[in-house]
């Protein structure tokens, strides 16, 4: 076990985890940036709920959530970094492995600041359905946003997310990569979402998208609709250009709100120390990592996740 606060350690772990031949395109990255996200976006501001602090993906309340679909695949590559640093919180780790698999996929440095406590219950956990929906337009991107203090700027950058990894049909109900190389940061998502021509898909699940068949690289890309959403809305479209055309701008502003981002509900003093109500009173404060036999076959076991998914991700497991 590498001593306390030895951030540095856990970064070079995380590092060290990303290439995943089998997984996807090749790598965790992707998968662990929407674990930060995730795992921070249910910030409210309005009531002070939600946001990165106590790692609520470990409860099924919150892992089991239809919109984290898919991420129980990232707490099982995390987990032999959990167990070498077992001093780390979950939710410092998940934050952690998000701004370290962005810089690894040639993004920037994203400023990450420790702190976060694990949560010994899910009695503080907010309520489902404050993560966007794919399928929506500008009002609903708005609704969800806003609700965490974001403003159209803010909104577009952080969108450029979808530059990396893609979607699966038996998570979201979306199929496929935004661009052609979505294990690489840059501002090809907003390029492509101008320069080419998106026509309407549906899926065999019936789910709606758009998509362009890339010839030279006989690739269909995606689009979802709250993507090109924000082509056709008047404020949000002016973003979309810049992006598309400044890429040090984008790598600026993203990184900004992502660090934004996983602060939300996150209170610290003058001296950056946390100060919410769990940490003061029971510090810092790292859920163990559980025993490796999964409980009885109808519960939701360490991972969050319940069969078929604990059969699925065996082979991942295996392999760390």
């Amino acid at each position: 076990m590498s001593k306390p606060g030895d951030y540095a350690a856990v970064r070079r772990d995380i590092a060290a985890l990303l290439h995943q031949p089998e997984y996807d395109d090749g790598s965790a990255g992707p998968v662990l940036v929407r674990l930060a996200w995730h795992s921070a976006g249910t910030y409210d501001a309005g009531t002070d709920t939600g946001g990165s602090n106590g790692a609520g993906m470990r409860y099924e309340a919150e892992g089991g959530d239809p919109a984290n679909a898919g991420l129980q695949h990232a707490r099982v590559f995390l987990e032999p970094v959990k167990s070498k640093h077992s001093w780390i919180t979950y939710a410092d780790l998940w934050t952690l492995a998000g701004v370290v698999a962005i810089k690894e996929m040639s993004g920037p440095e994203v400023q990450w600041r420790p702190g976060r406590t694990d949560f010994v219950d899910d009695s503080k956990l907010p309520p489902r359905g404050r993560l966007p929906d794919g399928a929506q337009g500008a009002d609903h991107i708005r609704h969800i946003f806003y609700r965490m203090g974001f403003n159209d700027q803010e909104i577009v950058a952080l969108s450029g997310a979808h530059n990396l990894g893609r979607c699966h049909s038996d998570r979201s109900g979306f199929h496929g990569a935004w661009v052609n190389n979505p294990t690489r940061f840059s501002n090809t998502y907003f390029r492509l979402m101008l320069s080419r021509t998106w026509k309407e898909k549906k899926l065999e699940n019936g789910v709606r998208q758009f998509v362009h068949y890339d010839e030279d690289a006989d690739e269909e890309l995606m689009m979802l609709p709250t993507d090109l959403a924000l082509v056709s809305d008047p404020s949000f479209r002016p973003w979309v250009e810049l992006y598309a055309k400044d890429k040090d701008r984008f790598f600026a502003d993203f990184a900004a709100v992502f660090a934004k981002l996983i602060e939300l509900g996150i209170k610290r003093d003058a001296n950056g120390r946390v100060i919410n109500s769990d940490n003061l009173k029971g510090g810092y404060h790292s859920a163990p990592k559980k025993a490796s036999t999964p409980g009885s076959p109808d519960q939701v076991d360490r991972y969050g996740e319940a069969e078929p998914l604990r059969e699925e991700n065996k082979g991942f497991r295996a392999r760390l």
